[in-house]
């Protein structure tokens, strides 16, 4: 069980996170940890709660399951992924950078793999009993950004150097990055479960907003 996190301590929150601490458990008045640490402004702790992703469960796709030969995730790849997925820091640029500096992920195939069992862990939060789409939509943008790193593998010569390149350019008039936004629009256009509360939310909060 999660108590609430009084110290407001991230590293201690992510510490119990580790060792098996519960984050929907509620307290006496129906609160989660990460509800009665926003309460009282601990949004540190709430961004580490709410990003952490236990390494079993991950780990669960590195082994073949049902008549699976092969397991959906090479065991090599289950860390490089697992510190992407439990990253707090969300802009694609440092997702990409986190990509470039490991050579097992910046491949091809690896990058493909990856991208499918992110796929996997956003359905399976979105049909569990109780739903997150919070991590859902997190594991669906990652995917996203994967997938268009897979393209400019494929197809650049300057490769993620050229992704990161199209990333931080910024228009002439202003030095907007439009490559960007409009990357990040599209991962939340292509999320494939309309139903979703989040996703009915950003989408309120984005379209009236003209690049």
């Amino acid at each position: 069980i999660f108590p609430p996190p009084n110290s407001g301590n991230k590293e201690i929150t992510w510490m119990m996170l580790e060792a098996g601490a519960e984050t929907d458990v509620v307290n006496s008045v129906g609160r989660t940890a990460a509800q009665m640490a926003a309460f009282v402004g601990q949004h540190d702790c709430v961004t580490v709660i709410n990003n952490f992703f236990p390494r079993e469960r991950l780990d669960y796709y590195t082994k073949p399951q049902g008549l699976d030969k092969e397991p959906k995730l090479p065991v090599k790849l289950a860390g490089p992924l697992h510190k992407i997925i439990t990253t707090t820091n969300m802009h694609p640029v440092k997702i990409v950078l986190l990509v470039k500096e490991n050579p097992l992920l910046a491949d091809e195939e690896a990058l493909q793999k990856c991208y499918r069992v992110l796929d996997l862990i956003c359905e399976k939060c979105m049909k569990q009993k109780d739903m997150n789409e919070v991590l859902a939509m997190k594991m669906h943008y990652i995917s996203c950004i994967f997938q268009k790193c897979l393209t400019f593998l494929k197809e650049r010569e300057d490769k993620l150097d050229g992704f990161i390149k199209s990333l931080l350019k910024g228009r002439e008039k202003d030095g907007f990055p439009v490559y960007q936004e409009k990357l990040i629009r599209e991962s939340i256009r292509k999320f494939p479960y309309c139903e979703a509360t989040l996703l009915q939310q950003l989408v309120r909060s984005i379209a009236p907003v003209e690049i």
